[in-house]
Formats: C-alpha cells, structure tokens, sequence
C-alpha cells in the first residue's frame, strides 16, 4: 500500500510540478534558464507536502 502511495504522490507531483512551471513560463514568456532547478525546487516543494497530507489523512 505504501509503494502505491508513493507512486499516485509522485505522479501528481510531477504533473503539478509540470503544470506549474509551463504557466509560470508562458505568463513571463520565455524559458527560465535555470529551469531543472526550479522544477526539482516545485517537485521537492510538492512531494514533501503531499507527504505531510497523506500521513495526517491515514493518522
């Protein structure tokens, strides 16, 4: 259950992350240039907080 868990968190994170940083993108409009950073940054930002909210969820 828990390697399911981490599987439907990472997907949603990624697709956040993604998301994220293609609106971000498209409302300066231009590509950052640090780009994987600031990916890897939302990701990390992401993954950690859905975390946080599944554990309090479960308890």
């Amino acid at each position: 259950m828990e390697s399911l868990t981490f599987v439907i968190v990472g997907i949603v994170a990624y697709g956040a992350a993604h998301f994220g940083l293609d609106w971000a993108e498209r409302r300066v409009g231009r590509r950052f240039e640090h780009r994987t950073l600031i990916f890897f940054g939302l990701m990390l930002v992401l993954t950690l907080g859905l975390f946080q909210i599944v554990n309090w969820l479960i308890g």
